[in-house]
């Protein structure tokens, strides 16, 4: 029992490493940590005084799961899902809640969410291991099964998309009624099919990107493409309501009573610069909401 204790305690030391690992490579809370459990009962089986080093050991099995449900996840995405998605949207507090912050701080983001689903099982977990972790590439091609020349140009392919998009948050929502001004001025301009009114609120170079239901990325950059394409919410019978997604300004929309979009917006001086549309429900589980109060 002693022995189970110590094993215990050493593997809680790693616990907040493995699962910012399994969250960033597989981008969902519970996926998460139901990869660190699996580290851990893999853990109990293999023998702990064993292994030479328990971090590294560690990081590569969680690796090797999350790789796992990142290949079994594209499978899947042409199979029916039961997923659940609440369909009350929790308040947004009144003041800074630390707990919410550092679950806001821990997430991907949406727009590197959406790249990051882009990329191949191996680019992703190569990239977000090397660049965010620091693991070595000889440590990732043994989780890959391949040499670490190649696991470095899985990581050097990954950071090319990665470098490609721009990812800039948020002038961080600290004056959160001037965003929903304008999330709603975008919304009712959208809803009334107003062209003009839709060009003043959007950036000239404004890019947005859609992750759409069958896993593909489309982009449209200029703020009159996006216009154009905004007009066909005024065709759509969706409820539209302004939304936090992923700590961003933006909106939900439900049709039918069932979750059909969501968008997060990037605003700077009064004017959306960026927007991240999900219409795919595989990723629209993963993504944190709340209400944007006035």
């Amino acid at each position: 029992m002693d022995d189970l204790d110590g094993v215990a305690r050493r593997f809680e030391e790693h616990r907040p490493r493995l699962r910012a690992v399994a969250r960033r490579l597989l981008g969902s809370a519970a996926e998460a940590d139901d990869a660190v459990q699996e580290a851990w009962l893999r853990l109990n089986r293999s023998g702990a005084d064993e292994i030479e080093n328990l971090e590294a050991w560690l990081v590569r099995t969680v690796g090797r799961v999350a790789l796992n449900l990142l290949r079994s996840r594209r499978t899947r995405r042409e199979e029916p899902l039961d997923l659940v998605f609440p369909h009350e949207v929790t308040d947004e507090p009144a003041g800074p809640d630390p707990e919410q912050e550092a679950m806001l701080a821990d997430t991907l983001g949406l727009a590197l969410q959406i790249v990051l689903d882009t990329l191949t099982p191996a680019e992703r977990l190569a990239y977000v291991l090397h660049d965010l972790f620091s693991v070595p590439f000889d440590e990732i091609g043994a989780i890959l099964d391949r040499t670490p020349d190649a696991a470095r140009q899985l990581a050097s392919r990954g950071r090319r998309r990665i470098r490609g998009l721009d990812l800039g948050t948020d002038e961080v929502p600290h004056d959160r009624p001037a965003q929903r001004h304008v999330v709603e001025a975008f919304l009712a301009a959208a809803r009334d099919g107003d062209f003009d009114a839709l060009l003043a609120v959007l950036d000239p170079d404004i890019v947005q990107r859609t992750a759409t239901a069958d896993g593909s990325i489309l982009e449209v950059h200029g703020a009159r493409a996006v216009a154009t394409r905004a007009q066909a919410f005024s065709l759509e019978s969706a409820e539209v309501l302004p939304a936090l997604v992923d700590g961003r300004a933006g909106w939900i929309s439900y049709l039918n009573g069932d979750v059909y979009t969501v968008g997060a917006l990037t605003i700077t001086n009064g004017r959306i610069t960026q927007m991240d549309v999900i219409i795919d429900p595989v990723r629209i589980a993963h993504v944190t909401v709340a209400t944007l109060k006035q």
